[in-house]
């Protein structure tokens, strides 16, 4: 059984997360890499000792090889895809074309997942609104709504689904029981946007809107188009392949029919770059680079929360997760997989619920509906809450930043979630759980 102090390495990422690029701003964006690495050491350190050489050594190579390198993979994969897709508008931004916007990117989300929509809508958006003189709002329920909430009606749509998709669950489950609570959530959200954008666009100058003459929809990277088919058919046939071998390595059980899947969306990955993205002047390795380095220390950290977790009623949690066996059972599972999906990984974090709630697919979809839906609906709702809570948050934050949009620290972003996700989502789970 792990002791709390081990959770302390990765308190103390969330805390110089929110707080460093606030407390010392220069520091933290000189020697980031070499603070994150100092939490990382940490972790290792503390773990080595209640864990020992052989166990710990197992552990790591279980995360790299089942959740922090198929997840950086896949990220990879709709990165490049998503970069490499050229969406130019030539409109004039308004409320009811922003929010026209955001309301079909929210519905893209679950086709081609929230990373691939982010990637493929952010910098079109970005563009339609260059002459604005607020935009930070517009980002952040870009985040809100395209990155995380729009993710919810298909496996394809977010991590945390595709894995309950892999253990089971009807793949059209999700937009069966999941659309009504979808629908009221996004209708909600691109009300207050809109209300939000106006008052902002009345606040303009009158010459930060420009009609831009030419074309005003044109797509350059097609071929991209082939590529993204390709990920959405090796992510769903991967599935359906269960006759390859498996062998161990190093006491972790490893599926070739994985390491086929990596290695074809390794490839999509780098026929976008080489066709699309080589003799590009605006893509950057950047924001990819950023995510990899930000979730490897937590991927890490996390470890020993994942372990405490697990333990269930024997571990620091017990006390927590006894709550759940009350008569609003699923209310407390949407909170308390929404609480731990905004601060740690929401994929990882839904499978641990999941396996709590019982860990049988046939039976969760049909007797214990209510409480699968709380489950999936915490994870990828609740992965708005933080910068952290999901992958996509940090790449468009990074691409935002790097267009010369001021971004909200850790902190202020999350003033902005609490202020508009926590009253609408406690609404929402009243109604449906209460």
């Amino acid at each position: 059984m792990m002791p709390l102090y081990t959770a302390f390495p990765f308190i103390g990422v969330l805390l110089s997360l929110a707080f460093f690029p606030l407390a010392i701003p220069r520091l933290w964006h000189r020697f980031e890499t070499f603070f994150l690495s100092g939490w990382t050491l940490l972790a290792l350190f503390l773990l080595l000792g209640e864990l020992g050489f052989s166990r710990l050594g197992s552990a790591l190579l279980g995360v790299a090889l089942h959740e922090y390198f198929p997840f950086i993979i896949l990220l990879t994969a709709l990165y490049c895809i998503g970069s490499g897709l050229h969406i130019r508008l030539k409109v004039k931004s308004t409320p009811f074309k922003n929010t026209s916007f955001l309301l079909i990117g929210s519905l893209l989300a679950s086709l081609i997942g929230t990373t691939g929509a982010a990637m493929l809508l952010l910098r079109p958006f970005i563009h339609m609104n260059r002459g604005r003189a607020h935009l930070s709002h517009s980002i952040i329920f870009f985040i809100f709504i395209v990155a995380n909430i729009g993710g919810c009606l298909s496996p394809l749509g977010d991590p945390p689904l595709f894995l309950g998709y892999l253990n089971g669950v009807d793949f059209f489950w999700p937009l069966l029981n999941l659309f009504t609570p979808f629908v009221i959530t996004i209708g909600l959200l691109l009300l207050a946007y809109y209300i939000i954008d106006l008052w902002f666009y009345k606040k303009d100058p009158p010459h930060a809107q420009e009609d831009h003459p030419g074309k005003e929809f044109s797509l350059e990277g097609k071929q991209n188009l082939i590529l993204l088919g390709g990920v959405l058919l090796v992510l769903v046939g991967s599935n359906f392949i269960d006759f390859l071998p498996h062998f161990i390595l190093c006491d972790q059980m490893v599926s070739v029919n994985h390491l086929l899947r990596d290695g074809f969306l390794l490839g999509f990955a780098l026929i976008s770059y080489k066709t699309s993205l080589s003799t590009s002047h605006h893509f950057s390795w950047g924001p990819i680079q950023e995510v990899a380095r930000v979730f490897l220390t937590i991927f890490i950290t996390m470890i020993p929360l994942n372990l405490m977790l697990k333990s269930g009623g024997e571990g620091p949690f017990a006390p927590l997760l006894q709550v759940l066996n009350t008569d609003h059972q699923s209310f407390l599972y949407f909170w308390l997989t929404g609480i731990f999906s905004a601060f740690l990984d929401n994929a990882p974090t839904y499978l641990i619920f999941f396996e709590m709630a019982g860990g049988h697919a046939k039976t969760l979809m049909t007797l214990q509906a209510k409480t699968l839906m709380a489950i999936s609906l915490g994870a990828v709702f609740m992965g708005a809450m933080t910068y952290i809570g999901n992958a996509p948050n940090f790449m468009v934050r990074s691409i935002a930043k790097q267009s010369g949009i001021p971004m909200p620290g850790f902190l202020g972003y999350m003033g902005w979630s609490c202020c508009f996700l926590l009253p609408l989502f406690l609404g929402v789970t009243l109604w449906l759980f209460w």
